[in-house]
């Protein structure tokens, strides 16, 4: 394991296609090969890796989006006196979609020329392309709106639900979306016939959602353990209760991180923990067993051989499972 302490919070974690990056408070991007680039003017907001598998893609407050590789750094596109809330990127389509305010942006990677700017009615909170990167589903105030990511003039298609929504996400098959609430919740539609999926009964707030097991489980944060949906058939978590794994009651999971084509999950917890579980197996494997910092940023490698955190007190690190 190879551990190492930045002088800012780190907001986020990714690994690209050579290994871990983490953003940061500053507005500077590390690399674990110590390379890194000070590119924002103020903190990262969000953070995903290029299209391209190259570098990372970053939101900042200072409203620009960043393309950050080992050695170099350049402004792919921005958005006058908005911060960059969210970002996602899909490497099938090669597009990078952002939000910021009320308005949800798609570039592509290769093509500068390239923008839509796709507007609502309240404040965009999270964005998320498809498995195919045909489409984006973007969270906000009432529900989360669907949109085809090259066509200029359209109207979405949106999935209702009363409530603030604050993060988005699909099933690896795009047959469901799935939200995180403000109010200790999550709420999922299927794609087909708009069906609701009701999915509560947590203790705090829905920070971190990831897929596993070719798309069968819905990892989550936001309770004593991780907790585990099943998304297996055409009706995904209808009728059907959660599991949760790694229960611990003087903590909360705070992220998880996991990669659909494999089985395991990582959890990071409040306060500093990070374990690693095989839903199909027995007991936790601890990357980090020492208790610290709440765990701030989580991320799995694609072949889910590693994992990277970082704290709130800018410790971070990266081990092989």
């Amino acid at each position: 394991m190879k551990t190492q302490t930045f002088d800012a919070q780190v907001t986020a974690a990714l690994f690209d296609s050579t290994g871990a990056v983490f953003a940061l408070g500053d507005g500077s991007v590390r690399f674990e090969g110590g390379e890194f680039s000070a590119a924002h003017d103020g903190a990262v907001l969000s953070a995903a890796v290029h299209p391209s598998g190259d570098g990372v893609v970053t939101g900042g407050d200072d409203g620009r989006v960043i393309w950050h590789r080992r050695g170099e750094a350049g402004v792919l596109a921005t958005s006058k006196g908005q911060w960059i809330d969210a970002i996602d990127a899909s490497p099938e389509s090669g597009l990078i979609a952002f939000s910021a305010g009320k308005t949800l942006s798609v570039i592509d990677a290769k093509d500068a020329g390239f923008r839509r700017d796709f507007q609502h009615e309240r404040t965009v909170s999270g964005v998320a392309f498809e498995p195919k990167g045909r489409r984006i589903a973007a969270s906000t105030y009432g529900g989360a709106a669907l949109w085809f990511a090259r066509i200029a003039d359209q109207k979405p298609t949106f999935l209702k639900w009363a409530g603030s929504h604050t993060g988005v996400t699909w099933s690896p098959d795009g047959a469901f979306v799935v939200s995180a609430m403000q109010d200790n919740q999550l709420h999922g539609w299927r794609i087909k016939d708009q069906k609701n999926l009701r999915m509560g009964g947590y203790p705090s707030k829905v920070r971190s959602m990831s897929f596993l097991s070719n798309g069968s489980l819905l990892a989550t944060s936001g309770a004593q353990g991780a907790v585990l949906w099943p998304f297996i058939g055409s009706n995904g978590p209808m009728g059907r209760e959660a599991t949760e794994i790694g229960f611990d009651e003087g903590s909360l999971v705070a992220l998880v991180a996991s990669q659909p084509k494999h089985g395991v999950v990582a959890a990071g917890l409040n306060d500093g923990r990070v374990w690693l579980a095989d839903p199909a197996g027995r007991g936790l494997n601890f990357l980090k067993a020492e208790k610290g910092a709440p765990v701030t940023a989580l991320a799995m490698s694609a072949d889910a051989g590693r994992v990277a955190w970082a704290d709130e007190d800018g410790q971070a690190g990266v081990a092989d499972i």
